[in-house]
Formats: structure tokens, C-alpha cells, sequence
């Protein structure tokens, strides 16, 4: 009988493989069948992996080229207007990434995570049509292996939530047109199999859902379970607790329910209806969204209390989520500490662990072979050693954190921005970049050669000095008034400060999936945070010292270091929040006394580390706040502090970023044109906005029409005293030859809007 689970698993490689031949695909140095050719070759991989570590339920379906969202819109037929004359791999890759007749579909946070999913267009005009191609060919590539997998969808209940009507009505009302799109997708699937398992993923439940939507779920489960009897619909859910849906779901023919106790303990409150019901529990036990080693004597007693509601029989023992947040394997982490490595577990290790699990429930320790012993009491020791570790712990930290009182920089925001403006005296409608410069190959080879010790400190520094000249050279040509050095020392915005603080780890090759071929590479936080010395100070004054134009210092914020890392699960997440506030709050000041004006303080991932429910908000809010203000507490009156956020919708959380009190907030909003900024409006902010005017997630290259027409919408909302003008975000990942043309664009498209002003 099948006892364990893996809800998803990791695409982008081992080695990034995916990424690799998406970038040649894109550059147009390799062709589509190539892609499609690596596609095949990792996910056969995949499969393998998980057959081999004795899993008994592994996905299809579960593998993308850009993003499940997409994949499931692409399924529907939902396609956007201005795409529709596109086919195949020129269609979808447009639809995530623009092209240069199309602006890109907007993208988002992928619920709490640091993944980012594309947003769906619907429209009540829309005919949906069935395009199951990809999720039909993915089991019979499987089935070809002689691995029979569970087919993962996205619910039609979830991307409805996720997506947007173009006339901004409710996307709900779609659910008629949506439902028979899936049901005769399940027709389909039924074809494929004497029995097919199908895993339907229903994140958005976990937030709490409104009545109207709950109404939705017994109709939907009802339609779909009828449409054939040889599918075992699975509904999962992840990130938090369902409750409100699991009282539904248990009186609708669904033949099991995927629950996550890892993030979600308040599961076990609908344990007694899932007994009654008999319907299988998936117990999402194994944290797929954290590398620390599962604790199997305490994931074992979770189990047993599960028990004495579920019936064994009736419990799978699955991860809590899907493994794509996680990195892929510990095999090449050949450079870690042996200790802290043996505190860790990557997707490849979890499937081990979930396998060992299982078998510790289902047959007893007594029962366990030579080899499963060995491996369970070394998990034992392993967690009794990092439980223990004098290299978690620092007392004087502890003291420091515990003594530290200035939360809060001097003077209201009107005294100082007068005096800001005296002295930094920028014009209305100010020019400037959210921080970095392309990294260009030859950039990322020293900070590599570097790190390996093929060249001296001597010439890695006046590599990057040269490339922050030649960054300030074309700022100050291209017409920019403030400036950035350009970020060319920094690997990635949080993995960067990291390296410079105690109680962080890293890893070779932990890279994760942020969306399409993006990876990112999360340190890990492991222990008390301390500053043993200042992180920016070297290159910022180096910087300031080749232009006599304003040079901004650039900093990572409290709580986006703390949201892109993999951080310690044995205290609370505002304790380790706090820690590297008091540290960053010694950076600025640092900072200020060696003459930097203005200081950004990114805090990128703030709005995606908020509870998924409404009634753990607040606490969220209440430290997050803290930790900012903290970690700026430091500024005198005339430095002008900054501050930048992601992707976000600002209406539910606009007070929280009043209360943050930074004198300058850039956003995300090229892909929306004006209408996240009209909250600003509507409640009478007073700070400085810096709109994003052009997408940067996209390789096209805007005009100074287009530019001007969005700053005349931005105009619309604010007052030309109050906007500043910049790109949507950070400029990393894009190519000179696609940066030069876009700034020099905008900087055009200012003086024309200050000309007619």
C-alpha cells in the first residue's frame, strides 16, 4: 500500500540546466528543440530520484519551462488579446516575458514564497478552450519509464483567485466558464489509465476564503469527482491552515485531502471530519519550504497524535508543500562546514527523509533494516548536535538585542525632508536607478576567480572599481541625477550582506527558483547575527569620491534579508529579524559619517513575508515595522533614507508603509500603469514615490513616447514635488545593451514632461 508523497519537486536542475538552455534558447544560440531536449532529460531525472528514494506518489505535471500559472493558463486557453495571433513556444515565452510588440503579463508572489507565478488576464469575453497537450504527454512520458504518476493541477477555484479581470470586475463570476474547461480535462485524463491519481492544488483556501467562495467548492469537487470513477481526486493545500475548506471538502467525493502541519498546525483541529469522512490524509510533515533535517522522533509523534483521529491506513506521509522552494541536492556543497552541512536537507535529502519517516510510522523502529538504523539514529545526533551548538548561541548578542532602545530615527518626516532638500537639492521629478548594474560575465568570472583564489584581492578590487567607473561614467553621460555605484561586489542583494555577518551559512549550489530562469541562491541563517565589521563602507566612499553628483548607499533591509534566507526554525522569526536590524542600524551610521546623503534600505520581499491570515497580520506588521524603523534609527535629520518594495498590492498595507516612515518609497508598478499608485492618493501620503516607469523583467526596450505617457499617468495620481522617476526595479539581469537605450529613454522622457510642466 502506498504510504508517502512528494506534492512537487524542483525543475530548474541539479545544475541549473533549465536555466542555461532557456537563456541560449532566448539569445537565440540554441534552438527550441534543444530546450525541449534538456526538458525531457531532467525530468526523467526527477522521476528517477524520486523512484529510486522508494516515493510512492510522484508528479507529472509538476515541471514547467516558465511557470505552473501560465502553464494552466496556456491549458484554458486563457490568452490575452494582444498574444493572440502567436503559437506555440513564441506565445508562451511572450506572454511571461514581453516581446516587442507586447508588454509582458504582470507577475507576482507566489502566496508567502519567494517564487514569483504570472497573473492570469480573464475577461468575460474569453471563449476558454481545452489545450491538454502538456499535461497528457508528461504522464505517458512517465508511464513510458514505467513510473505511474499522480497528475498535479492547479484548481479552478485557486487560478481564479490568482488572476485578473481586465475590466476589473470579480473573477469568480468566470467559475461557469472555468469548470467545464477542467472537466473535460479530467475526461481526458480518465482516458489514460485504469486508475489515474490526480493531485488538485488549491493554495488559496489556506487564506481564509469568503463565503461566496466557499459556496464554490462543494459544486466544483462534486462536478469534477462525477466525470469518471476511475480518478482519485487529491485536493491539496499549503503554507497555512484550511479549515474553513476542509469542512467542506470532507462532503464532497474527493478520495483525499493534502494538509500542511509544518505551516499550518492548525490542521489538526479538522482531523476528527477527515476520520469521519475516511477519506486519505496526505500529512505534509516533511518542511518543503526550509533545508534544516527534519526531526523524525518529533515528526513521528506528530504522526501518532495525527493517528488517534486518522486511522493509519488512511495517512500518506507527504511533504508540506512542493520541493520547488527548496535547493536541489547537498551532493555539491563540497566547500561547507561539515557540521552545519549535517544540520541541512535539500529536495534530494528530503525524499530520503520522507521515505525514512514513513517507514519509522508505518513498521516501528524495531522493524527498521541495518541500514534505515543507521541512517535514523544519525538523524538523531544530528539534530541533538545543533540543538546544542555553542556556534547558535552568542550570549553577547543576546545582551545587546536585549539592551537596545533607540527605535526610531529624530524629527517628523516634514522637518526632514526641508532640510534634505536644502542640502541634496534635487529637482522635482528626480532621475535615479533602484541600484544595480548589469552583471556581465566578466564581472561575475572575478567575483568567481576571486572566491577560488585564481587572482589577488589587488585585482579583483580595481576589476570592480573599474566597472563602478564605467557605471558612473554613463550615469553621468546618460543625464542621471542621483546616482549608484552599480553593486558589481555583490552576488546577490541578501547572500551579499550575509557572507559579512556571523551566523550565516551558504551553500555552492543552492539555487532556487524565483520565476523562469531566475535563480537565487538563499544563505541560511543558523546562528545569533553579529557585524564583525562594516559591509559597504570601502565602496561607497570610493564611489562618492568619482562624482560630485549624490552617490546612493545601498543596503538590503532587515526584513528582506530575513524573507530571502533559509532562517533558523528554533526561535521566533521577528527574534532573528530584530538581530539584523541592530546590525544594519550600525551600517548606517557607518554610512552617514563617511559621507554618504541618501541611503537605501531595500525592502524588497516586505509585503511577501505577511501572514497568509488576516488574524496573524498584525503581529507581523508590528515587528516588521520595528525592524525597519530600527534598522534606520541611526540617520540623522538630512540623510535621506530609501527605501524600495516589490511586486505588492499596497491598498491592505499603505498605514503599515506610513508607519515605516521612509523619506522615499520606489515601487513596483510598470506592468499596472497607474493603479497601484492610486492608493497613495486616496490616503494622503505625504513621503516621496518613486513609480516604476518601465518593466525590467522584460528585455524590450521602452520609448521615450511610452515613458512620457506613463509619467503623465503617474501625474495623474501625485504632484510632480513627490515623484521621483526610476525603472520598476534593480537592473542585474538585464544586458547593457538593453539598459543604455531604456535609461537614456527615461532621462529624455523627463526633460520633455519638465519642459511642458
Amino acid at each position: 500500500m502506498s504510504k508517502n508523497y512528494v506534492v512537487g519537486f524542483p525543475r530548474i536542475g541539479e545544475e541549473r540546466e533549465l536555466k542555461k538552455v532557456l537563456e541560449l534558447f532566448w539569445a537565440g544560440k540554441t534552438d527550441f528543440n534543444e530546450v525541449e531536449k534538456v526538458a525531457l532529460e531532467l525530468k526523467i531525472r526527477h522521476w528517477n530520484y524520486q523512484k529510486n528514494s522508494g516515493i510512492d506518489f510522484i508528479s507529472s505535471n509538476d515541471f514547467s519551462l516558465y511557470d505552473n500559472v501560465l502553464d494552466t493558463a496556456i491549458m484554458l486557453g486563457a490568452i490575452p488579446q494582444r498574444f493572440k495571433d502567436l503559437e506555440n513556444e513564441e506565445l508562451y515565452f511572450s506572454m511571461a516575458r514581453g516581446n516587442k510588440d507586447a508588454v509582458a503579463m504582470e507577475m507576482t508572489k507566489w502566496f508567502n514564497t519567494n517564487y514569483h507565478y504570472i497573473v492570469p488576464e480573464l475577461s468575460p469575453t474569453d471563449n476558454y478552450v481545452l489545450n491538454a497537450t502538456k499535461v497528457l504527454n508528461e504522464y505517458k512520458e512517465a508511464k513510458a519509464l514505467g513510473i505511474k504518476t499522480k497528475i498535479n493541477l492547479i484548481g479552478p477555484i485557486t487560478f481564479l483567485g490568482l488572476s485578473k479581470r481586465v475590466d476589473r470586475g470579480d473573477t469568480y463570476e468566470l467559475f461557469g466558464k472555468i469548470l467545464p474547461i477542467y472537466e473535460a480535462l479530467l475526461a481526458e485524463i480518465a482516458k489514460l489509465d485504469d486508475t489515474v491519481t490526480v493531485q488538485i492544488d488549491e493554495p488559496i483556501f489556506v487564506k481564509g476564503v469568503e463565503p461566496k467562495v466557499l459556496s464554490l467548492i462543494k459544486p466544483c469537487y462534486d462536478a469534477l469527482c462525477s466525470v469518471a470513477n476511475n480518478i482519485n481526486i487529491i485536493v491539496t493545500t499549503y503554507f497555512e491552515h484550511s479549515n474553513e475548506a476542509t469542512r467542506v471538502l470532507v462532503h464532497t467525493p474527493v478520495w483525499g485531502l493534502g494538509l500542511d502541519f509544518n505551516h499550518g498546525e492548525k490542521n489538526t483541529e479538522s482531523l476528527d471530519l477527515v476520520a469521519n469522512s475516511g477519506k486519505k490524509l496526505i500529512a505534509g510533515v516533511v518542511d518543503g519550504r526550509n533545508i534544516w533535517k527534519n526531526n523524525i522522533t518529533q515528526t513521528t509523534e506528530l504522526l501518532e497524535t495525527i493517528s488517534k483521529y486518522v486511522a493509519k491506513d488512511n495517512i500518506i506521509v507527504s511533504t508540506s508543500c512542493s520541493l520547488l522552494h527548496t535547493p536541489f541536492t547537498l551532493k555539491y556543497e563540497e566547500k561547507m562546514d561539515t557540521e552545519i552541512k549535517s544540520w541541512l536537507s535539500y529536495a534530494v535529502e528530503k525524499l530520503e527523509e520522507i521515505s525514512l519517516v514513513s517507514k519509522v510510522f508505518f513498521k516501528s523502529i524495531a522493524l527498521l533494516n541495518t541500514e534505515e538504523t543507521v541512517a535514523y539514529k544519525a538523524n538523531i545526533e544530528a539534530n541533538k548536535t545543533r540543538k546544542n551548538s555553542a556556534r547558535i548561541h552568542n550570549k553577547a548578542i543576546q545582551r545587546k538585542v536585549a539592551n537596545f532602545t533607540k527605535l526610531e530615527r529624530e524629527g517628523t518626516y516634514e522637518e526632514r525632508i526641508r532640510i534634505q532638500k536644502e542640502i541634496l537639492g534635487y529637482k522635482d521629478l528626480a532621475t535615479t536607478t533602484i541600484g544595480s548594474f548589469p552583471q556581465t560575465s566578466e564581472i561575475r568570472k572575478a567575483r568567481a576567480d576571486f572566491k577560488k583564489s585564481a587572482i589577488s584581492k589587488e585585482t579583483y578590487e580595481a576589476k570592480m572599481k573599474d566597472y563602478i567607473d564605467t557605471c558612473i561614467s554613463f550615469q553621468e553621460e546618460c543625464g542621471l541625477e542621483v546616482l549608484v555605484h552599480g553593486e558589481p561586489e555583490r552576488n546577490d542583494m541578501v547572500e551579499y550582506f550575509g557572507e559579512q555577518l556571523d551566523g550565516y551559512g551558504f551553500s555552492q549550489n543552492g539555487w532556487v527558483q524565483s520565476y523562469g530562469s531566475r535563480c537565487v541562491k538563499p544563505p541560511f541563517i543558523y546562528g545569533d547575527i553579529s557585524r564583525p565589521k562594516p559591509m559597504t563602507i570601502e565602496w561607497m566612499t570610493y564611489a562618492q569620491s568619482k562624482t560630485d553628483h549624490i552617490m546612493k548607499g545601498m543596503l538590503t533591509g532587515p526584513v528582506t534579508i530575513l524573507n530571502w534566507s533559509f532562517v533558523r526554525d528554533d526561535m521566533p522569526r521577528g527574534e532573528v529579524s530584530k538581530q539584523i536590524a541592530i546590525v544594519l542600524s550600525d551600517e548606517v551610521d557607518d554610512l552617514q559619517k563617511a559621507g554618504i546623503k541618501m541611503i537605501q534600505v531595500d525592502e524588497a520581499a516586505f509585503k511577501e513575508g505577511y501572514p497568509l491570515r488576516l488574524e496573524n497580520i498584525q503581529a507581523y506588521e508590528e515587528w516588521a515595522v520595528r525592524d525597519f524603523k530600527i534598522s534606520v534609527s541611526t540617520a540623522n535629520k538630512e540623510t535621506q533614507i530609501h527605501t524600495h518594495m516589490c511586486y505588492s498590492e499596497f491598498n491592505d498595507i499603505i498605514r503599515t508603509i506610513e508607519a515605516m516612515d521612509a523619506d522615499v518609497i520606489s515601487i513596483e508598478t510598470a506592468r499596472s500603469g497607474n493603479e497601484l499608485l492610486k492608493i497613495f492618493k486616496e490616503v494622503g501620503y505625504k513621503q516621496e514615490v518613486g513609480p516604476g516607469v518601465y518593466d525590467i523583467h522584460s528585455p524590450r526596450i521602452p520609448s521615450v513616447e511610452e515613458i512620457v505617457e506613463q509619467i503623465k499617468l503617474l501625474l495623474e495620481v501625485l504632484p510632480k514635488e513627490q515623484l521621483w522617476i526610476n525603472p520598476d526595479c534593480g537592473l542585474k539581469t538585464r544586458k547593457w545593451e538593453e539598459v543604455k537605450p531604456s535609461l537614456e529613454n527615461m532621462v529624455k522622457a523627463v526633460k520633455i514632461v519638465r519642459e511642458k510642466l
